[in-house]
């Protein structure tokens, strides 16, 4: 699974002893709301081991129409110490009969069936003790085809002709097999799947391996029963089957593995781009890991409602289809590069993750990291052209070090009990920060050594499971470097380290004096014992900014280095290709000798993205005055990189949130019109010849930023164009539909929401349905807002996507925000229950409540939810809680002086 003038700043003497004082009260303020630590993990026993499974030799009959479904399970057990009872998984399934046959001997019956609902526990009673040695376990069961998008559930989906239908498919990871057959449902219980499926005739019906059998039903000859060859010794969580209507198209990769990629009828088309990517991945990752695809085809599938993006069941890959479907005309640039990264992402998980699985949920995060990691490397094979690793600084590494710096974090390795826990640690902190402590030792270690050792891991636990530690022991053997010691510091306390430094030129030297403290989102560090980290740091200069001067391992708390031979013009900067997981704080004279590689673009992009990122963090911290980063900002006025803009736009998006609960949210708008009208003016509203992948990405971003900021020009231009556009005389580009639905929307008024619910009703494309979902929030009228948000809930709008309408909303206005919140508290119940405590209710959460900026709401918060218990989004909660006080603070801190300079720039304008 899925931001000029030369300048000095202030207070940069010893950076870690300034703002103590608000620091600690802060910290005194989170204590007060009870918001500083987590609340006791639930008691939990994983399943006894006395009996474990072989094989499961599963068949299933679900009811379309219905929505239930029959099950036979007869599994091949081992028992290992005589016992008059057998636990399993079982949630939502009633099981009808059951017994236990030992080989060569007679049929036992259970007695009774103890179920422990809390614990999703079936204990199977036996009137005779079952003595060691092999049998079989047969059970008689039926459940429920459920609407909850997890376990064995319905989609509903409409026919090319206009019905409406319902296909079964499932999502078991992490815990929900058990809600579609009793099993023994951990990681570490590995076991072969024999699976069979009784369906209509007129539907197709998948698994994860190849069909070996398919013939008609005795009972019924609308009815087939289909049967799949036996699967590989695997985990529960990467069992999957489909039943539905759809179409493919099929290629086989130079491996001879046969690809397919399963469409909505009519829509085979849409699943090309897919389906090429995916033929060059195999082939791709079967070289870099030295271990053949084990299984002989893998199928990519769309499901309409889906939870995740994607979920890698082995051999059988199911997307969302806005991850999945290219409409070569009517899908934008950024689409494709989500269906890349999110195809790179499921593939990876064929080996690392389906081959070698995780021992238990503790170590999901090298599942999950490993793979946001290569999928970027996949991406970047087979499109150089995206400029992808950049990319990956502001879309995983930035947002990962947000998250990491709030006390209420979590380390990389969670220790996992309770099923309920695991949803919860499906976050930034797995993905994104594993991917980038991946990226950081990759980079350490060198990528022949990093191959070497990751094809001693996948070899030899290979169908087996496996610990961090164990993928450590590998690379240290394959590099010869101090792997566990220095990788044990990133994944098993939470946080990340800020290194200071401060230079002095010693004749032909440049003396380097390093520290590193914590980094905290409250400020800086003020705790007794303060944790330190093993830190690769890599040193460059303006002699050649792309090549490491210097390679150091930081080892202890401070350091001194001397760069040989550095002229005393020569600029020099820490953590070259912000590779290493740290922030970087500069002295005045460093950061000032560094600003001029911005403005001449002689830093490169993924430099210049670095450090204005850093430098906007230590000001949310309260290290360094927003005013500083603002007038950094203006020296972006040459950046030609989409991604650094990119990095750049989301800064001042947050800014801008921040200071929409002041009375000078205009002053920050004219300041983004100010920093992006003249990138807008340079790139205009079309396409010129030679153009690529990013240049539209950048197009499209540019000009929703300033739409969205009512530029006056790209105003006019976005409603002449969306006219033309509704009136079907000149359809506008896939690349230009966000910025343009965007800002006739936000300077609109019911006439164009309606306009816009319109092109919804009408767009037969997921993509295009969710663009327009996504830029309704950004209406301004209270009436239209509350509009939005009833069709949010409404069946025009996929389960899985109400939260991003509903996000929109509480990010596209403050009056929004308050409407958005009221909107869950008055709807809670239903929202609840409709995402059953899975990843999707956090993040409904998260996208609501984040951007209030007053003390007083975040008690409101934590108020509301205990009274409205969401388990799984326990940590979430508190962390929204947490940056509602941290955006308080910094709001009495900043904003009068952001005020002033936004003042003085508006009297004298700064030249370009």
């Amino acid at each position: 699974m899925d931001c000029s003038p030369t300048f000095c700043f202030p207070g940069f003497g010893n950076p870690f002893t300034i703002f103590r004082s608000r620091s600690s009260r802060r910290r005194r303020r989170l204590h007060s709301l009870g918001l500083a630590a987590m609340p006791e993990k639930r008691p939990f026993e994983r399943l006894p081991a006395d009996v474990s499974p072989i094989n499961y030799s599963l068949c299933l009959k679900p009811d379309l129409l219905d929505f239930t479904f029959e099950g036979k399970l007869e599994a091949a057990a081992q028992v290992r110490q005589a016992t008059n009872q057998i636990v399993m998984n079982c949630a939502d399934i009633d099981i009808i009969t059951a017994s236990y046959v030992p080989e060569g001997d007679e049929e036992i019956h259970a007695t009774g069936f103890n179920y422990q609902n809390e614990d999703e526990k079936v204990t199977l009673s036996f009137p005779s003790t079952l003595q060691p040695g092999t049998g079989t376990l047969k059970i008689d069961f039926v459940g429920e085809l459920n609407d909850k998008m997890k376990g064995f559930y319905r989609s509903k989906y409409t026919t090319p002709s206009g019905e409406v239908r319902y296909a079964a498919v499932t999502q078991f990871e992490a815990t929900d097999a058990r809600r579609a057959f009793p099993c023994w449902d951990e990681p570490a219980i590995k076991a072969t799947f024999d699976i069979s499926l009784v369906v209509p005739k007129d539907r197709v019906a998948l698994s994860n391996m190849n069909v070996i059998d398919r013939k008609p039903y005795p009972d019924d000859e609308n009815v087939v029963e289909v049967k799949f060859a036996r699967t590989p010794v695997m985990s529960t969580y990467l069992v999957a089957f489909v039943v539905g209507e759809y179409d493919f198209v099929e290629t086989r990769s130079k491996d001879g593995v046969c690809v397919r990629v399963y469409t909505p009828v009519g829509k085979a088309e849409q699943g090309k781009f897919a389906l090429e990517v995916a033929a060059k991945t195999l082939p791709f990752y079967k070289d870099y890991f030295n271990v053949p695809y084990p299984l002989p085809k893998i199928d990519l599938i769309a499901i309409a409602d889906f939870a995740a993006g994607a979920m890698e069941n082995w051999g059988l890959v199911t997307y969302r289809e806005t991850a999945l479907l290219i409409d070569p005309k009517n899908s934008c640039s950024s689409s494709r590069q989500w269906v890349a990264l999110v195809v790179g992402h499921e593939l990876a998980h064929q080996w690392f993750g389906n081959l070698v699985t995780m021992e238990w949920w503790t170590h999901l995060w090298l599942n999950e990291g490993f793979a946001s990691w290569i999928e970027y490397l996949c991406v970047d094979h087979c499109f150089p052209e995206y400029d992808i690793w950049t990319q990956f600084v502001s879309a995983d590494y930035t947002r990962a070090q947000e998250l990491d710096a709030l006390d209420n974090s979590h380390p990389i390795e969670v220790s996992v009990g309770h099923p309920s826990e695991v949803d919860e640690i499906f976050d930034a902190i797995s993905y994104s920060k594993g991917a980038s402590v991946i990226r950081m030792l990759h980079d350490y270690i060198g990528d022949k050594d990093f191959k070497k050792g990751m094809n001693m891991y996948l070899t030899k636990f290979q169908q087996k499971n496996a610990a961090t530690e164990d993928l450590w022991e590998c690379l240290e053997n394959a590099s010869g470097k101090p792997i566990a010691a220095v990788m044990n510091t990133w994944t098993k306390q939470m946080g990340f380290p800020l290194i200071y430094v401060e230079a002095e030129q010693v004749e032909d030297d440049r003396l380097l004096r390093l520290s590193q403290r914590k980094f905290c989102a409250s400020g800086p560090y003020v705790g007794e014992d303060c944790p330190q980290w093993m830190v690769p740091i890599t040193i460059s200069t303006s002699e050649d900014p792309n090549q490491a001067k210097l390679k150091i391992l930081m080892d202890k708390p401070e350091m001194n280095v001397v760069l040989k031979d550095v002229k005393p013009d020569q600029w020099v900067k820490l953590n070259l290709g912000t590779v290493g997981f740290y922030r970087t704080q500069y002295s005045s004279a460093m950061l000032e000798s560094l600003l001029p590689g911005i403005r001449d673009l002689s830093l490169p992009p993924v430099d210049r993205l670095g450090l204005q990122n850093d430098l906007f963090s230590l000001a949310r911290a309260g290290i360094i005055s927003t005013v500083e980063v603002l007038k950094v900002m203006e020296a972006f006025v040459n950046e030609p990189n989409y991604t650094v803009w990119s990095d750049l736009s989301c800064n001042l998006g947050i800014l801008s949130t921040l200071l929409s609960h002041t009375d000078f949210y205009e002053e920050i708008q004219e300041f983004v019109k100010d920093v992006f009208s003249p990138i807008g003016e340079r790139l205009g509203w079309d396409p010129k010849p030679g153009e690529g992948h990013l240049d539209a990405l950048l197009r499209g971003l540019v000009l929703g930023k300033l739409g969205k900021a009512g530029h006056k020009a790209t105003l006019e231009e976005a409603r002449r164009r969306f006219k033309d556009h509704v009136e079907g005389k000149q359809i506008l580009s896939a690349d230009l539909r966000s910025p343009v639905y965007l800002t006739v929307l936000k300077h609109g008024d019911g006439t164009t929401l309606d306009i816009m619910l319109k092109l919804h009703k009408q767009a037969d494309m997921q993509e295009e349905k969710n663009r327009i979902e996504r830029v309704l929030g950004a209406t301004l009228s209270p009436e239209l807002i509350q509009k939005v948000l009833t069709f949010a809930l409404s069946e025009e709008v996929r389960p899985q996507d109400t939260v991003s309408v509903i996000g929109g909303v509480a990010g596209g206005s403050k009056h929004g925000r308050k409407a958005a919140w009221k909107f869950i508290k008055d709807n809670w119940e239903e929202l609840y229950n409709r995402y059953q405590g899975g990843f999707l209710i956090s993040r409904l959460i998260k996208l609501s409540v984040e951007g209030f900026a007053v003390d007083k709401m975040a008690g409101e918060v934590k108020a509301f939810f205990e009274s409205h218990p969401a388990p799984s989004a326990e940590r979430t909660i508190q962390q929204c809680c947490e940056n509602i006080l941290l955006n308080a603070a910094w709001l009495k801190r900043d904003a009068e002086s952001i005020h002033q300079y936004l003042l003085q720039r508006k009297a004298s304008p700064p030249t370009a």
